[in-house]
């Protein structure tokens, strides 16, 4: 079925009436869960400072030229310098020097020096660990030890969360198509509710790391057939705003993630905390109807003229015959019947060199955008001063970025968003780079400025990848992005975990794909004013055109560019 002949329904029934609206709203409120679980490892996975724990009861501490602390309070004072232990002299006389994944035994016990240059002996930390309970009572790293040899577990907590993103995405993308948006939105909605309290109740890590790739796998499928499911009710003239705007509310659960971890500080109570956040949208979620397009494609005709007069009644509008679309869709655009649809491969996105490089450079802007948007937040605890403040402030900014957005791409053009987006992204990465530690406010607006652009770039690239290809490819050209951005997300995290290496090793990386991206943005053909192409001569001929009219390009409306929403499948989304 044809996307023009939609709006001939829109067009009877409302592009955004009150029907639509509601729909909206509430399914754009989920999105608000799903922002918060990709994000809730900022805070359930960190890793506070730390000691060995001694083998036995304590008499006596003693930290460089102070003997009157506790063991509990000694794990703030270390540095991060490998050499700084804590030592201390057991009931028993022994006397030890814990350090972060080791302690020794001292073979001389007559001595209480710190300093100490006689002889001792190495054990491994066989008795756990004492962590610093002045930030966070407990993390997932501290409930399973994840520190030292076994640190390459907690680093694995938010890529593995991520690669069930991915999986998330194809896997009920499938679903909706053959089972129906509706059935997948309340399957994923229910799981997620289920997986998230299960997690806070993993008894073990492998349960845990489970549960955290089922929720990925539920909220990723959400996201992905909600944004299906939203804009097959709302007609072209919004859905500009609409689609955007869904990212939105997903910066809005960051913004919860950032207060919840503020007030609670027990990762499982934080956990259980954060998965309620859905419980309104299971509870009415079965008032949902099922998308009139979905019903039309499988042939159940009732059903769907039963939705469209519902939805012709909420908005107070006269309501049509579907009888009557479907004669008009079967005649075609110019009376002919429809043709069949020819099946496109991944190597048909590199048609010729001109092509190929186009494909690659929308890759790489798609991994650039996904790696800064994940890097940046994640990267928020290590920015210095309150980190709760810090992940609140760069999930604020992200709002005004899809709103300038909007208005921007339809007055300047897409292509010019874009690369000043990026390059932005990659100054501000470089400023933050030479801002002394000390003056670490200064350091967070550079990054709030930083996440402003890129979220920016992020937000545009969906509509724009869309727009430069033709028809027959565009679900897969915007489907290979999203699996590009999907890879980009999980290598985030281990790019902010380097960051123990070097702490700016984060704004290197997403410095340097940015001024990449934004330079190879720029060789990209403008998209404003034009028709979308329907084959690969008129996508070649963007090129030639944009050369020749870039000082006649006449601003468009919110219409141009949005045919292609109904030809993506909810597996093409690359939403979250």
């Amino acid at each position: 079925m044809g996307s023009r002949h939609f709006e001939w329904i829109y067009d009877h029934v409302g592009h955004f009436g009150r029907f639509q609206r509601v729909l909206y709203f509430i399914c754009a409120f989920q999105n608000i869960s799903c922002g918060i679980h990709y994000l809730a490892s900022v805070f359930m996975g960190v890793t506070p400072r730390h000691v060995c724990r001694p083998p036995g009861n304590v008499s006596l501490v003693v930290f460089h030229n102070h003997s009157n602390w506790s063991l509990e309070d000694t794990g703030a004072l270390l540095s991060s310098g490998q050499k700084d232990y804590v030592m201390v002299q057991l009931q028993n006389g022994e006397i030890w020097e814990l350090s972060r994944c080791s302690r020794n035994k001292r073979e001389n016990t007559s001595s209480l020096d710190y300093e100490y240059t006689g002889s001792k002996k190495e054990f491994p930390c066989v008795d756990g660990y004492i962590y610093d309970q002045n930030t966070w009572k407990s993390t997932a790293v501290t409930q399973w030890n994840l520190v030292c040899d076994r640190k390459w577990l907690a680093m694995l907590i938010q890529p593995l969360f991520m690669f069930g993103v991915l999986l998330g995405s194809v896997t009920f993308g499938y679903f909706s198509d053959r089972l129906g948006r509706r059935v997948v939105l309340w399957a994923t909605s229910s799981g997620m509710f289920l997986f998230g309290i299960a997690a806070a109740f993993a008894v073990d890590y492998y349960t845990f790391m489970a549960a955290r790739f089922f929720l990925a796998m539920v909220a990723s499928g959400y996201l992905v057939v909600g944004f299906v499911y939203v804009m097959e009710f709302i007609g072209m003239k919004s859905r500009t705003w609409a689609s955007v705007h869904l990212h939105s509310f997903f910066a809005v659960g960051t913004l919860l993630v950032a207060l919840t971890g503020y007030l609670v500080r027990t990762w499982w109570l934080y956990q259980m905390v954060l998965s309620t956040v859905t419980v309104p949208f299971v509870l009415c979620c079965w008032v949902l109807p099922e998308t009139p397009f979905w019903l039309l494609s499988e042939g159940r005709y009732e059903e769907a003229q039963k939705i469209v007069d519902i939805m012709a009644k909420w908005n107070r509008t006269s309501s049509c015959k579907l009888s009557e679309f479907l004669s008009l869709d079967l005649q075609g655009p110019v009376g002919n019947s429809p043709t069949e649809v020819q099946k496109h491969s991944l190597s048909h996105l590199f048609y010729n060199w001109n092509i190929a490089t186009r494909t690659l450079t929308v890759w790489l802007i798609w991994f650039t955008g996904s790696l800064g948007f994940y890097s940046f937040s994640l990267n928020s605890v290590n920015l210095g001063g309150n980190e709760y403040l810090n992940l609140f402030l760069l999930g604020v900014v992200e709002i005004p970025a899809y709103t300038f957005v909007c208005i921007a791409m339809d007055k300047v053009g897409r292509r010019t968003v874009l690369a000043y987006s990026l390059f932005c992204s990659a100054l501000t990465c470089g400023v933050v780079m030479v801002i002394p530690h000390k003056h670490y406010i200064l350091g967070v607006v550079a990054a709030m400025v930083g996440k402003f652009a890129i979220g920016a770039a992020f937000g545009l690239i969906y509509l724009y990848t869309a727009e430069l290809y033709p028809t027959i490819v565009r679900s897969l050209a915007v489907g290979s992005g999203s699996m590009v951005c999907r890879l980009a997300s999980i290598l985030a995290p281990f790019s902010v975990d380097l960051s123990s290496v070097w702490i700016f090793i984060p704004q290197l990386f997403v410095g340097t794909m940015a001024f990449l991206s934004g330079v190879l943005t720029l060789k990209l053909p403008e998209t404003l004013g034009k028709q979308l192409a329907t084959t690969w001569e008129e996508a070649a001929k963007l090129e030639s055109e944009n050369e020749s009219n870039s000082s006649k390009l006449l601003p468009t409306t919110n219409n141009s560019g949005l045919e292609k929403t109904a030809a993506i499948t909810p597996r093409d989304s690359g939403l979250g």
